[in-house]
């Protein structure tokens, strides 16, 4: 591991650990073997087919058995082979054929890849591999929405001083910006769900050419679709060339990428908030937040997640505009770059374990919050002038930019500027009443429709 270049296999290998088993060689090579079975199988259960005949229910379940119980040990065997046919998909061929040999599936052999061309085992296979890393990626992804989800409940009534340009504004609540974030995210998901995993199994050109010249009266689209959608759960496109377009995989890179930016946004939000002192962290025995100063406890998990999610980003802005685009009915660009869709994945479940982490290690100081609060009376020259235009009160904006603007202002400032105003009684006393840390508006309404 000290060795790896790449991080993902050395420094954070054992925080993406779980996508070996989505992304690797060895995945890959388990999926081809997975289609190539699948399609074998929905040949010979075609009654169109008579000379792929039907198999029992013990050689069903020893074709079955030979992608359940594949191992790292078998795509072994498939690299060895490919290291002499130098065609990657022609060798799970061949080693399939060397899995029926001597047994009673021997004469189906030759059914093996019938009719198809080595794109519709691959398209299929990465649709496989990118479901399998969704389930890994969302998990995560739903991890953080329910941890922020659940801050913005605890913080909904607790104020804090907001800045527009990084200036006093109006005040808001701890738990109504972190719903914000929750809602934002959570829509991002639903984005992602929403995309269809779509594959093909229709040959070299897309069009069943070799399929029809063997058994024209097979419904070879049905039959197809049986494997894509009832065995693989994934969605038939029929519409391709020899390669299943991508774009579904642009869509779906891009629909990560906008989740992945939002979590940049929180990461540097958290990161000023703590850089504020709004929040502290939790200290780890053991740690070092500095080589020199001793104190630091430095806000590193957010950083981390920031860095990540950018180079996730990165790999996921190029396959998203890269896939779409292939000369004519292919070339073999796509091959090239789908081998690092893991690449993507993995760079963003590092950053998705490092905001988790941070989240987890804040203190809310209610203290400093309070104070900032206490110390920005003039964010109350809003509310003030508001009610003025309610009452007819000539120019009250002017009057309270001429009060508030650049000035020191305190309690008794506003109070007295209010006590000058002819207002209902009510209104007045409204404003009497008010303080900047009671001027929150509906915030902790907002954060009560969380879904």
């Amino acid at each position: 591991m000290i060795t790896a270049i790449s991080p993902l296999d050395g420094r954070y290998a054992s925080k993406v650990s779980v996508l070996t088993e989505c992304f690797s060689e060895y995945a890959l090579l388990r999926n081809r073997v997975k289609v190539e079975v699948l399609w074998l199988l929905a040949l010979c259960a075609e009654p169109g087919i008579a000379e792929c005949r039907a198999v029992t229910a013990e050689e069903e379940r020893r074709l079955r058995a030979i992608f359940v119980d594949f191992n790292p040990d078998e795509a072994q065997r498939i690299k060895k082979i490919e290291a002499v046919t130098n065609h990657d998909v022609k060798a799970v061929e061949y080693y399939l054929k060397e899995k029926l040999t001597g047994t009673s599936l021997e004469d189906l052999s030759e059914f093996l890849h019938f009719a198809c061309t080595s794109e519709d085992i691959n398209n299929l296979s990465h649709a496989l591999m990118l479901k399998d890393g969704l389930a890994a990626l969302t998990s995560l992804q739903e991890e953080i929405v329910a941890f922020l989800t659940r801050l913005a409940v605890e913080f909904r009534d607790v104020p804090m001083l907001a800045r527009t340009h990084g200036q006093t504004a109006s005040p808001t609540t701890i738990g109504k910006e972190l719903a914000v974030f929750a809602a934002r995210l959570r829509k991002q998901s639903r984005n992602i769900a929403q995309v269809e995993l779509l594959g093909k199994l229709n040959g070299a050109v897309g069009n069943f050419n070799a399929h029809l010249s063997a058994y024209p009266a097979v419904d070879w689209p049905a039959l197809a679709k049986g494997v894509i959608e009832g065995e693989l759960g994934l969605k038939q496109n029929l519409f391709t060339t020899q390669i299943e377009p991508h774009d579904y995989m642009a869509e779906l890179f891009d629909a990560l990428a906008r989740w992945n930016t939002i979590l940049i946004d929180l990461n540097r939000d958290i990161w000023t908030y703590i850089s504020m002192a709004y929040f502290g962290q939790k200290t780890v025995a053991g740690e070092v937040g500095s080589s020199t100063m001793p104190h630091k406890v430095n806000p590193i998990d957010f950083e981390n997640s920031e860095g990540n999610c950018g180079l996730a980003n990165a790999i996921f802005g190029h396959l998203s505009a890269k896939l779409p685009v292939s000369r004519l009915q292919r070339d073999l660009t796509d091959s090239t770059v789908l081998r690092n869709m893991g690449v993507g994945f993995g760079y963003s479940m590092i950053a998705y374990r490092a905001t988790l982490k941070g989240l987890g290690k804040l203190k809310l100081n209610e203290h400093k919050l309070a104070a900032d609060l206490d110390h920005a009376w003039e964010v109350l020259a809003e509310p003030i002038q508001t009610v003025m235009r309610k009452a007819g009160i000539e120019k009250p904006y002017e009057k309270l930019k001429e009060l508030t603007r650049g000035q020191a202002i305190d309690r008794d400032t506003i109070r007295a500027f209010v006590e000058t105003l002819e207002l209902a009684e009510a209104d007045k006393q409204r404003l009497l009443d008010m303080t900047p840390a009671s001027y929150t508006g509906m915030a902790a309404n907002i954060v009560d429709l969380l879904d």
